[in-house]
């Protein structure tokens, strides 16, 4: 099994990148989103001059398989405390994924002003961890072994056939290698897996359409809290926001995504 950095290496320069996807990275037989952004941004920050991803707007276009593929990195604008840039994900010469990234500069100074409350939460021992073969699934979820996902037991009632209302869910993450978080990683912990589809009843692959992250500060080693909800499921598309706070209860990275739900 291959740790995240590993996962995620790209290889090359001056704008084209390649890079080898991993099948553990995956729900069923399609990558995971967080996954692909993060391959994304490692190849913008080999073209970079400021350290830290701090946002990206990812479209995907169609699933990449796993194996080879190719990131092709445009600078847009190079600025003093931010860089612009385009990249884009190429397998067999089509486009599966295009993303906006904005580079700068992360460290973990407190907030000049916030409204974000730290939430109330299950202690991480007394949530249920995820398996990555959960009996009666329709596929399993790959990336539950290489990402440690801890599900508040008030947010598992669809599992048991009791599927919530509340279009809400919380979940404590970890890392399975061990790993501290960064910027990159935490992308795949923005896009967590179950969706809120499945806390609401509705089984089956929910596809990210298009995905915007912004990346606030640098982690506290430990645990990410992750709390996810949905406003409104219409036309086969669902709005998830997400909010990550580490271990010294920091707010370091949020998302909002549209994402497809198949009934």
């Amino acid at each position: 099994m291959k740790t995240f950095a590993e996962a995620t290496a790209v290889h090359g320069g001056d704008g084209v990148y390649q890079a080898e996807l991993d099948p553990q990275w995956a729900i069923g037989d399609k990558l995971h989103g967080g996954y692909l952004m993060a391959i994304l941004c490692r190849a913008v920050a080999g073209d970079a001059a400021l350290a830290h991803l701090v946002a990206v707007t990812t479209t995907f276009l169609r699933p990449p398989k796993a194996g080879p593929a190719t990131v092709r990195v445009e600078l847009l604008r190079a600025g003093r405390t931010s860089g612009q840039f385009r990249a884009r994900l190429e397998q067999d010469g089509t486009s599966c994924a295009e993303a906006l990234v904005t580079q700068g500069e992360l460290d973990e100074s407190a907030a000049f002003w916030s409204s974000a409350t730290t939430p109330e939460m299950t202690a991480e021992d007394d949530c249920v961890l995820l398996p990555s073969n959960p009996p009666g699934a329709q596929f399993p979820v790959h990336l539950l072994d290489v990402v440690e996902h801890r599900i508040s037991p008030a947010d598992l009632g669809f599992a048991l056939g009791q599927p919530s209302q509340s279009g809400r869910i919380a979940s404590w993450l970890r890392l399975a290698d061990g790993a501290d978080w960064d910027p990159l990683s935490m992308l795949v912990a923005l896009d967590p897996a179950p969706p809120i589809s499945l806390t609401l009843g509705i089984t089956g692959w929910a596809p990210t359409i298009t995905l915007t992250a912004y990346l606030r500060r640098l982690p506290a080693p430990g645990p990410l809290r992750v709390t996810m909800h949905s406003t409104e499921i219409l036309g086969g598309r669902m709005d998830e926001v997400v909010f990550v706070w580490d271990a010294k209860d920091n707010l370091v990275a949020q998302a909002t995504q549209l994402a497809g739900v198949r009934h």
